[in-house]
């Protein structure tokens, strides 16, 4: 991560020479927010990623130490902190609760992302690598909340191109084979006795879901799509008769459905949306119950079936106004939990919440050096393209600046199958500090808002696609907040490509651009008598 935002920082200081270069200094308004430095952007958090213990006595987070992200644990409530890793070449890759004294985490070497799984006492005792296996990556499957010693990951050992699943002692390592992969398994899910009984497989076109009976068995196809459809399994039922899924199958948006694996059959529709997919299901392992689903519009919403879930967001909600907010982990009993809040203006924050006492106790802010008030705003928009569909998106104006004929970075986002979400980035909250507004737009091939708005960028890289990032700038200009002769391009991977494709489809309406990693191939090189360039020529 750390590398990835170097290399940000590094195109948005070109980015942001180049503009200057085009178009003067950007900050002629009065009224406009002081400069802040770019580092200041892009630091590590002060601390992040808590999680609860499974007692809810202790808390586990990542802190900087020695400029690498380490692992720290305290007491949840007026603890000392002690850190428990001593990463110094590069940051702890995740880390995750196994029982209420030991951790594991992953960390890779030199940025070669094999990721290796270690645990380690909450007091920096008994430390153990458990996974020393050269040229392999581990993953985390399950931690099983039957076992204090045992947990479930993938790992490519056996074959490098496969993740089979395997049942690892934190304590000595020993490990055994419980699923092996055939080698078009992407994914596996375990029932609530810790048993992997369900499984995703992709071989380019098609997708398929396997489920089984018991772990003894072999695996049987349940049902089969081609990619435009997919059956997701989320979670299975608590008796472990069936599965929630979210599934597209026969419709346009993903909706969340009760699936029963021996007929193949949805069986009960839980939650759909009009607009948008639906693919996060939230539970309750006490209640042994489906309290809820979240989705993202505009902004992250939630739809509640448990009266009591739905009480404790309002009320969460009401403390915490104006964020995003998020159960993130919570104890075993679930009575004590993390918070998290995000918005477009800052990190966010960490939170203790104790749902016996009603008590809510900040933990950290992610980014308290940044001041929030001089944060610029992320506003949902919308804009019609050329042939009538709707393109939503979000514009950022520079705090303290009118928002008329201002210099405007356009920022479409990767994948292309992917989306832009409403939320803190770094990278646009850095040039609208420098007084620039920033167009962010999920142009169609985006993911999230259904099969036809995503199979209508198929074949449409640099046509439609690129028309409707055209067609946002045009709408900047027909709204008078972007002056016509400065408007730049930026982006990465597949907004890389729709960088350098504004650039050489309508160069007349970009001053500067810069491609970030994006996605192109150099057109062959015409040697006359068939003559190689030797490298001097130009």
């Amino acid at each position: 991560m750390r590398h990835k935002f170097k290399a940000i920082r590094f195109s948005l200081s070109v980015l942001l020479a180049v503009a200057v270069f085009t178009f003067g200094h950007p900050l002629p308004h009065a009224g406009a927010s002081d400069t802040i430095p770019l580092e200041d952007f892009f630091k590590n958090p002060e601390k992040a990623a808590f999680q609860v213990s499974p007692n809810g006595e202790y808390l586990a987070f990542l802190q900087p130490w020695s400029n690498r992200m380490n692992v720290h644990v305290q007491k949840a409530v007026a603890g000392e902190v002690s850190r428990i890793t001593d990463a110094t070449a590069r940051d702890i890759g995740g880390f995750f609760w196994v029982n209420d004294k030991r951790i594991t985490y992953l960390q890779d070497s030199g940025g070669d992302e094999n990721f290796r799984l270690y645990a380690v006492n909450i007091d920096g005792t008994n430390r153990k690598e458990l996974t020393p296996f050269e040229k392999t990556k581990v993953g985390l499957v399950d931690v099983l909340k039957d076992s204090d010693q045992e947990i479930l990951i993938s790992l490519n050992k056996r074959d490098a191109r496969v993740f089979d699943v395997y049942r690892i002692n934190v304590e000595t390592g020993e490990m055994k084979l419980v699923a092996e992969n055939p080698g078009n398994i992407t994914g596996w899910l375990t029932d609530h006795e810790s048993k992997v009984r369900a499984a995703v497989t992709e071989d380019g076109v098609h997708t398929a879901l396997l489920y089984r009976e018991t772990e003894d068995e072999p695996f049987r196809m349940v049902a089969e799509t081609d990619f435009r459809e997919s059956i997701l399994p989320l979670l299975f039922t608590y008796d472990n008769r069936q599965l929630y899924v979210s599934s597209n199958v026969g419709r346009d948006k993903r909706a969340v459905y009760r699936f029963d694996p021996v007929t193949g059959k949805e069986v009960e529709l839980l939650f759909e949306h009009p607009k948008v997919d639906v693919t996060n299901l939230l539970s309750s392992d006490v209640k042994q119950a489906v309290t809820g689903v979240s989705y993202y519009t505009d902004r992250l919403r939630y739809h509640f079936f448990d009266p009591e879930r739905k009480e404790l967001q309002t009320v969460l909600e009401r403390q915490l106004p104006g964020y995003e907010v998020q159960v993130v982990s919570a104890s075993r009993d679930e009575n004590r939990m993390v918070v998290r809040t995000r918005s477009d203006r800052s990190q966010g924050a960490y939170y203790l919440y104790d749902l016996k006492l009603g008590k809510l106790q900040q933990l950290a802010e992610v980014g308290p050096w940044l001041d929030e008030s001089e944060m610029a705003r992320m506003q949902p928009i919308t804009y019609p393209a050329r042939d009538g569909l709707t393109i939503h998106g979000y514009l950022t104006l520079p705090h303290g600046v009118k928002p008329e004929m201002l210099p405007v970075v356009v920022n479409p986002h990767g994948g292309p199958w992917a989306r832009d979400h409403w939320g803190y980035k770094p990278e646009v909250q850095f040039l609208a500090n420098r007084g620039y507004a920033v167009l962010q737009m999920n142009f169609r091939g985006s993911t999230g808002y259904g099969r036809e708005f995503w199979e209508a960028g198929f074949k449409q890289w640099g046509r439609a696609m690129q028309d409707d990032i055209t067609d946002g700038v045009h709408w900047l200009i027909a709204e008078g907040i972007a002056d016509p002769d400065r408007i730049a391009i930026y982006g990465g991977s597949y907004g890389g490509y729709a960088t350098l494709a504004g650039l050489a489809f309508t160069p007349e309406l970009y001053a500067a651009g810069v491609d970030y990693v994006g996605v192109s191939k150099s057109p062959p090189v015409y040697c006359p008598g068939g003559q190689r360039p030797t490298g001097k020529e130009g």
